[in-house]
């Protein structure tokens, strides 16, 4: 059993005995002495090894060493530990690593490093970005937690699509086929009407989308909420804004080392501007002379409108709000007081759209006619619907994806890079 990590050394008295395990991530080899960097989860510490032990030592290795903690100015954090006991624990049988780790930046490519997913994960700054990923997932726990949301479970094998079964994994299910689900939205509204009232989930998702670009996975971590009750979506827009908020001060406390590896300087507050779908294809046409869609906005517009955001507003977040129904599932609220439109709206951080959410339908009429309406049989949904027949109150939410969230925060440059073990069209292993 391991009794004390890297970083508890710091708060030690210098003369102190210390037990410390973890891989060799440097060796400087002086002869009588040699200068080795012992790296475990929590930082990097230099041990100093005489040559009476007599130990030939390797890169990553696993080394167990007993010591003294010791003041040297010219060591990491000022302090050091002369060793005076060492084992071996885990021996290495390579030839030649993979990649070189130690080195600050890893200089072989993305794809390499995938190959190799468990040897990159070793390097400090790589492994940080899952600490600060971590953190995210614990903050919109901690955050919601606070306003008496529930967390819950839902299950990931389905019978029927949440957006009418496109872009869906297929799956053998005994006699019967199945699907990934690309999402928990139905299962959120059942809790929600069957008086939980707020409920969250963190849980993997699925969608077998046709891209293989730097901002797509075909499997993801999607951080989930719904909530009943509400007036409007604005209600919605103004919880995430909380959680922004909330996530960033918890970061800078939480994640201080990790976010100086990046560069990254978190703004003090964040306020988010509003703005209908149709009022930014206008900036974007004015503007930039950027065209869109009736529908949407493309990745580039995204971009554009980001930067044009910055420049107004200075805020790296824009919620776009007032999506056309045709653009949104058949579940979602329409705006009666705007022809077309719903109540439903995205959040574009940094130039990408990390969110989708807003108000549901809750009459069952309304409902049923809408699925109707878009060509779905009611019948292949009463499994839903059916939690619609009993007093449903009015409710929405959203969806963040946890990589997409984390890519923005730490600068990535492709969102595989915050994927654990990444799923794309190409990769399913390791």
């Amino acid at each position: 059993m391991k009794d004390i990590y890297v970083a508890d050394v710091v708060g030690i008295e210098d003369g102190t005995e210390v037990e410390l395990k973890g891989w060799v991530h440097k060796i400087y080899d002086l002869g009588k002495i040699s200068f080795v960097k012992l790296r475990d989860k929590t930082g990097i510490i230099q041990i100093v090894i005489d040559e009476s032990l007599n130990v030939k030592l390797r890169l990553e290795m696993c080394i167990e060493i007993k010591g003294k903690k010791v003041k040297n100015e010219k060591a990491p954090e000022g302090i050091e530990v002369q060793v005076e006991e060492l084992n071996i624990l885990g021996k290495t049988y390579y030839d030649k690593l993979p990649f070189a780790i130690n080195a600050g930046k890893i200089k072989a490519g993305l794809e390499t490093q995938l190959d190799h997913r468990t040897i990159s994960l070793r390097a400090p700054k790589i492994a940080a970005v899952f600490s600060v990923q971590e953190k995210i997932a614990y903050a919109f726990k901690d955050y919601l937690r606070a306003r008496k949301f529930t967390e819950v479970y839902t299950p990931k094998i389905i019978a029927a699509g949440t957006e009418g079964g496109s872009e869906m994994f297929t799956v053998d299910y005994f006699e019967h086929r199945a699907f990934l689900a690309q999402s928990p939205q139905f299962y959120k509204q059942m809790m929600v009407g069957s008086g939980f009232e707020r409920i969250f989930e963190v849980g993997h998702a699925y969608r077998a989308e046709l891209h293989n670009t730097y901002r797509h996975l075909n499997e993801y971590v999607s951080l989930d909420l719904e909530m009943a009750f509400i007036e409007d979506e604005f209600e919605i827009m103004d919880l995430e804004e909380g959680y922004i908020n909330y996530l960033f001060k918890y970061l800078k406390i939480e994640c201080e080392r990790e976010l100086k590896l990046y560069d990254i300087v978190l703004p003090e507050k964040v306020e988010i501007p509003r703005i209908p779908l149709a009022e930014a294809q206008g900036i974007l046409l004015e503007v930039y002379g950027k065209r869109s869609s009736k529908a949407d906005i493309d990745g580039e517009g995204e971009k554009l409108l980001c930067q044009y955001i910055k420049e107004k507003y200075n805020s790296d977040f824009v919620f776009l709000t007032k999506y056309p129904a045709s653009k949104r599932p058949m579940y979602t609220m329409p705006d009666d007081k705007v022809a077309g439109t719903t109540k439903s709206f995205d959040l574009i951080y940094k130039g990408l759209e990390i969110t989708t959410g807003g108000q549901r339908i809750h009459d069952y009429e309304k409902l049923i006619a809408n699925i109707a309406r878009m060509g779905f049989k009611t019948e292949e949904f009463e499994f839903y619907t059916e939690n619609f027949r009993y007093g449903m109150p009015p409710h929405g939410g959203f969806a963040i994806g946890l990589e997409r969230l984390t890519m923005k925060i730490l600068g990535l440059e492709n969102i595989r890079e915050a994927a654990l073990l990444p799923r794309d069209m190409k990769r399913m292993t390791p």
